[in-house]
């Protein structure tokens, strides 16, 4: 086993690696460039596979901890066109195999899963250099740490990849932008009661509308616009009314209850360009370091697997780890092989998805990744 490991990020997949190699008896360090566990909000609500995230999570001893915190019912699914009518509806299944979560709560569960001062906190990393024997992570303060091992878990920007990948996230022509609908005063309750118990989508050709409902009576979510390349720098640049009108106008045709959505939106109206790397990205064996989940194999988020597969990531690193014991380039060697047969399956599903997502056909491209059929209700059939 290499005597110094140091994982570069405290996401979910660095802190599943951590808590699984804990589990074996040793204890890495890592890296986090922000404050504390609390520094900025962690997202909305993952769904967690039983394939991936789930095995994941029982490597780590967490299973039962995380089924603790499943939001039961909170997978319902309902799509629906431009016009707002429901085309299909899915309710929540209380014994799912991929139920939801709170991505906080679940980042919450692991850092609390670790030995107090795991993680060195405010760790912005610059650069990793090799020094002939070792790996140099070189942090903003200055400050210099060798490793045997050094584990990129730092996300689609990685700092850790250029020293073994050229590759660079790619914009997919996809973007999102955060919208939310406060509760508690009835202004919005039409909005809330439309979206239902769970996740809503309402669909079409190059655009869609996205909000999940909370037990608060709040949603968030998020409104995606494709192939927006042309006015998406534009749109960064305005000030967040500005930003809203502006994106309405683009749902113009949609049904005035959609695209209050947008313009009622209380939350900051951030625009997320979806990235991607190469489908096929790999590279070869260097000596001391690899990566795990975005920072290897980023990809869109069209097959819900970004969060599960970095913490099966981990996991499976750990276990080669382990498993290989002193013999650190074996364990590294068989990890990555096994990795890149994995990712490139999944990256190449997303892509695809991606574009069946807001398709030309959508909804009812949408409505198939789901595994369904449109209905076609009494409202639909008055409006032909």
């Amino acid at each position: 086993m290499p005597r110094k490991i140091a994982i570069i990020g405290a996401g979910l997949g660095g802190l599943t690696l951590a808590r699984v190699l804990y589990l074996h008896g040793i204890v890495p360090e890592i890296y986090e460039a922000e404050a504390g566990p609390d520094a900025r909000a962690q997202g909305g609500l993952l769904d967690i596979h039983a394939e991936t995230g789930q095995r994941a999570l029982e490597a780590a001893n967490l299973l039962e901890a995380f089924n603790a915190l499943v939001r039961t019912g909170e997978d319902a699914k309902r799509i629906a066109d431009r016009y707002g009518r429901v085309l299909l509806d899915i309710p929540g299944n209380a014994h799912s195999s991929r139920p939801e979560v709170d991505r906080g709560e679940l980042r919450a569960m692991l850092i609390h899963s670790l030995p107090s001062g795991t993680i060195r906190w405010c760790s912005k990393l610059a650069s990793v250099a090799w020094d002939g024997g070792r790996h140099i992570a070189t942090f903003a303060d200055h400050t210099k740490v060798a490793a045997d091992l050094i584990v990129g878990a730092d996300g689609a920007w990685s700092k850790v990849r250029p020293m073994l990948s050229h590759a660079r996230p790619e914009y997919s022509g996809t973007c999102f932008v955060e919208i939310a609908i406060g509760g508690g005063d009835g202004r919005h309750s039409e909005l809330i009661e439309g979206i239902g118990k769970g996740t809503f989508i309402a669909a079409a050709p190059g655009r869609g509308i996205m909000m999940h409902r909370y037990p608060d009576g709040t949603a968030r979510g998020y409104a995606a616009l494709n192939k927006c390349q042309q006015w998406m720098d534009s749109l960064v640049a305005e000030e967040p009314p500005l930003r809203l009108a502006r994106l309405a106008r683009e749902f113009e045709e949609w049904s005035p209850m959609l695209i209050r959505f947008i313009t009622q939106s209380d939350a900051d109206p951030v625009v997320r360009p979806i990235h991607a790397l190469p489908v096929d990205h790999r590279w070869g064996r260097v000596p001391g370091i690899t990566l795990i989940g975005d920072a290897a194999h980023l990809m869109s988020p069209f097959a819900g697997e970004g969060a599960n597969l970095a913490m099966y990531d981990g996991a499976r690193l750990a276990r080669a780890l382990v498993r290989h014991g002193t013999n650190i380039e074996t364990a590294l060697a068989d990890y990555e092989k096994e990795l890149f047969a994995r990712s490139y399956n999944f990256a190449e599903t997303s892509s695809r998805n991606l574009e069946r997502f807001f398709g030309e056909t959508a909804p009812e491209s949408t409505i198939e990744l789901f595994g369904g059929r449109p209905s076609r209700n009494e409202h639909a059939k008055d409006s032909d």
